[in-house]
């Protein structure tokens, strides 16, 4: 696994105009009312704000940029405009500090526009005398009257910056020339700049010894989906599952013109040798089957022969600058999970890029449900007292046969008060689809945001993983090990605060478990007592009293899942008590409970006769509870402990009062 701990990684975003809102923060700001010196404070409270995506602390967010995921940032406003690089810092990719703006435009109406951000290990610059360790920023400064390339140094690991004093160093008097992205390219000892020439539908190839002076070496032009204009390209050494071999891949981003609309990334796995890359062939691979993955950008610095670590901005350029967030929340657009990247051969094509979440296990928290032999029957889980909104699950198939497959895989997530939803599932006969619908959904519709994607998945060894994180607004998907990936926003009338998921009509002999875990707010140990999101970083040392995020203890038990008449066959374990599902449709206490049912479950009362409730169940007692099943809610049944608070304390499922 990457560590990270040589380096600290850095995310800058393009910011809109900042001034005194509703949060009364103090006035620290310039005359263009934009902060200076400290960071912006944020408020990550809201309904709709990811808990381990990053998101900026107000206003606007766009494309990441370099190794210190530098992303392109407005502070002053919730839509795109007088573009600053943002900047925060973190040690494991999703707990991230909030630093001072990075780089700003000189003058009203510039725009410091996508980057890069390298380490001059060698001082190739010149910049940094006796210092082996000096970052040098390399962005596109945007003015009215044309596109230029410049560069900034920081002595200070990346926190302040210098901008260079004969800045540009790069222009080819274009109003369509941005997003440099530079690596080091060892055999050559030359620093290799890719940029795009948007509208000309060309990736220049630069090279330069300093980082100063530039030549033009090679270009690549017209290559896959076309759309509009080219954007935000990325070149990464990556290797090649199965042999250990290194190669190249170079992505590009086009804006409008994908074929779900809007903006999208495409990948070109190929060669390099140091002036002109060489793609396999002409086929266009798209990274993500989602509308919510664009610019994506690999770190800079990741040890050679290691898969890199990559973030895209997870929005739209049809609908990221009205999306709800803004006027509710005040804050618009997140990033992407940290992804780890390699190739492989898994379809016809080859050479497909396989993307996995980066190391989440700062962020797990409590097993909320466990099923290791679920055949075709459903699990639902209650994650409604999970203060972060955030849950990871995934689920294993084994046995699948090589022909005649047949069965579903179906998730839903759900609002118990509202009944919106974002679907999802696996077919596994036919051509062997899979689909996202977050048509279910109430709080946020366009005419371009589009509610249903589909991809195929072909099925090798008769095995089948799916994986995803739900992250409040934020749904992200990885079949069969990160083979293919979407990204899915949506904003919800209501929490959604359920999941339930089902298996049907599998072969026989086809083995299926399913787990699902809490995930930690990464903000939440970082607010203040008012609640807010300042300058105090998060730490990893044991005596920092804010590093472990505690939730609110949850007095409602979630006892699982089930078909309309039929439970499951599965054992929950708490310290005190046990509580057993039967296949007979009953429910064995083995020690006195006292149930109620939560005033969200009352719609039951008119379509399915309850018994009295509060009901106490004496030792041993067994008690049927069919006449609690909602066909609405697939059979949700909450039950509140209040005569056995020990038994209350189990692993992660069940809290006391």
């Amino acid at each position: 696994m990457l560590s990270l701990s040589a380096f600290v990684a850095g995310l800058a975003f393009l910011a809109s105009a900042y001034a005194q809102d509703a949060l009364s923060f103090p006035t620290y700001v310039q005359p263009n009312a934009v902060p200076t010196g400290v960071p912006i404070r944020g408020d990550y409270r809201g309904a709709l704000r990811p808990q381990i995506h990053f998101s900026p602390p107000q206003h606007f967010m766009n494309d990441p940029n370099g190794m210190f995921v530098d992303a392109n940032d407005n502070p002053t406003d919730i839509v795109a405009g007088n573009q600053h690089w943002g900047h925060a810092t973190s040690k494991d990719l999703y707990h991230w500090d909030n630093q001072p703006i990075a780089i700003y435009p000189d003058k009203p109406g510039d725009g410091i526009f996508s980057g890069s951000a390298v380490i001059d290990v060698d001082n190739t610059s010149g910049f940094f005398p006796n210092q082996n360790n000096g970052v040098v920023a390399i962005y596109t400064l945007n003015t009215a009257s044309e596109e230029t390339q410049e560069i900034a140094y920081s002595k200070d690991g990346g926190y302040t910056f210098t901008k260079y004093q004969q800045n540009p160093v790069l222009r080819v008097g274009s109003t369509q020339f941005r997003d440099p992205k530079v690596i080091w390219h060892a055999p050559s000892r030359k620093w290799v700049m890719v940029v795009a020439f948007a509208q000309e539908y060309a990736i220049g190839i630069f090279t330069s010894q300093d980082l100063k002076s530039w030549e033009h070496a090679s270009n690549f032009t017209h290559h896959g989906l076309l759309g509009q204009q080219y954007e935000c390209p990325n070149m990464v050494e990556i290797p090649m599952k199965g042999s250990g071999d290194m190669m190249y891949v170079l992505t590009i981003s086009i804006n409008p013109g994908a074929p779900l609309g809007g903006s999208i990334t495409q990948y070109f796995p190929g060669y390099f040798d140091g002036t002109t890359f060489t793609p396999v062939d002409s086929a266009a691979r798209i990274a993500d089957f989602g509308k919510d993955n664009y610019a994506g950008q690999f770190f800079y610095g990741t040890p050679a022969g290691a898969s890199p670590v990559s973030m895209a901005w997870v929005s739209n350029w049809q609908y990221a600058q009205i999306v709800p967030t803004g006027p509710l929340e005040n804050w618009r657009s997140s990033m992407s999970l940290p992804k780890v990247n390699s190739l492989a051969n898994v379809t016809r094509i080859g050479y497909d890029l396989v993307s996995t979440p980066y190391n989440l296990e700062p962020l797990f928290d409590s097993p909320l449900a466990a099923n290791a032999s679920i055949g075709s029957g459903s699990v639902m889980v209650d994650y409604s007292c999970l203060d972060s909104g955030a849950i990871y699950f995934q689920a294993n198939f084994s046995g699948i046969p090589s022909v005649n497959t047949t069965g579903t895989a179906n998730f839903t997530f759900f609002s118990s008060v509202s009944g919106e939803s974002v679907r999802g599932g696996f077919y596994f006969g036919g051509d062997l689809p899979f689909w996202i619908d977050r048509g279910g959904i109430r709080g946020f519709d366009n005419p371009f945001f589009t509610d249903k994607f589909s991809t195929n998945n072909l099925l090798t060894n008769g095995e089948w993983m799916l994986e995803g994180v739900i992250d409040r607004t934020i749904l992200e998907v990885f079949l069969d090990g990160g083979e293919r990936s979407a990204t899915t926003t949506f904003f919800p009338e209501h929490k959604l605060d359920t999941m339930l998921f089902q298996t049907g009509g599998l072969n026989e002999g086809v083995s299926a478990s399913i787990a699902v875990w809490g995930l930690k707010s990464a903000w939440a140990a970082q607010a203040g007592s008012d609640g807010i999101v300042a300058e105090e970083a998060y730490s990893s040392s044991s005596d920092n009293p804010r590093r472990h995020f505690e939730m609110d203890h949850c007095p409602y038990l979630a006892t699982g899942a089930f078909r309309p008449h039929r439970y499951l066959s599965s054992i929950l374990e708490f310290e005190t008590a046990k509580l057993r599902w039967v296949s007979m449709g009953a429910i064995t206490l083995e020690r006195p409970m006292r149930l109620t049912l939560p005033p969200t479950l009352a719609p039951l009362n008119r379509t399915h006769p309850l018994p009295k409730l509060p009901l106490t169940l004496k030792d041993t007692s067994t008690f049927p509870f069919t006449e609690l099943i909602s066909p609405h809610i697939q059979g949700q049944l909450l039950a509140k402990v209040t005569s056995s608070p020990s038994a209350a304390r189990a692993t992660g499922l069940v809290r006391n009062e």
